[in-house]
């Protein structure tokens, strides 16, 4: 089983902030994949499913941000998991927004969240570092990762989200580079590669019949920033 956490802040009031921008990587994992509702266990919201024929446990830790480890330490606990099967989804700032990062072990770079995951089960686990970049000066950090996303930043969180949500199946399997170079090749795509790849679709068009289209889950990002942009128009 993969324990994929999304960590965040519970509650309408820090639903859109930068910081939480693993809650909404879960959400859109959680809606693209087709999982059972959330419900409560281990201090968190969870909905266990499949990804790619894998078990997956979806968490979003109701501790608050820096009692996230207590969440994460006790479902590993109880499900007799190893931090290897623990991908945790961060706000990165030292990423420039839109970026994906993706490592194994290593310090906590000042993420409260982080320290108290790696307090609970050691720093072996598997991150993925969302970019949400860096306001430029230390005493702004604050402020800036409990900002509200702002509108012009959609069109990039879209992108990244919905390209983590795609090709989840990687991380299931391990292959956590391999999940990497296509979620770059999503948001980022070159343009040799975009033209060989419109030619493969041509050819597959013509030759095969018209596959469904796909569910609107696909887009699932799109409709949760809006709702989360309606919260913020109703504080």
């Amino acid at each position: 089983m993969l324990l994929l956490v999304g960590l965040g802040n519970p509650g309408d009031k820090y639903a859109s902030n930068r910081h939480n921008i693993g809650f909404m990587a879960v959400d859109v994992v959680h809606t693209r994949w087709r999982f059972p509702p959330w419900r409560k266990n281990f201090q968190a919201l969870v909905a266990e499913g499949t990804i790619d024929g894998e078990r997956v446990l979806l968490m979003k830790p109701q501790t608050y941000m820096n009692e996230s480890g207590r969440a994460v330490g006790e479902a590993v606990r109880f499900l007799k998991l190893t931090p290897a099967d623990v991908v945790v989804i961060h706000d990165e700032l030292d990423l420039p927004a839109g970026k994906l990062r993706m490592k194994v072990g290593g310090g906590h770079g000042g993420h409260n969240g982080l320290r108290s995951i790696t307090a609970q089960i050691t720093d072996a686990y598997r991150r993925m570092r969302l970019g949400i970049g860096h306001p430029g000066h230390k005493e702004l950090v604050h402020g800036h990762v409990l900002s509200d996303f702002h509108k012009v930043d959609r069109d990039w969180l879209v992108a990244l989200l919905d390209a983590v949500a795609d090709n989840a199946g990687e991380l299931t399997r391990g292959a956590d580079t391999t999940f990497a170079n296509r979620v770059h090749l999503a948001i980022d795509p070159k343009p040799d590669k975009v033209v060989k790849a419109a030619e493969d679709e041509a050819v597959k068009a013509a030759t095969q019949p018209a596959e469904p289209v796909k569910p609107p889950e696909r887009n699932a990002m799109a409709a949760i920033l809006k709702s989360l942009m309606a919260q913020r128009g109703r504080r």
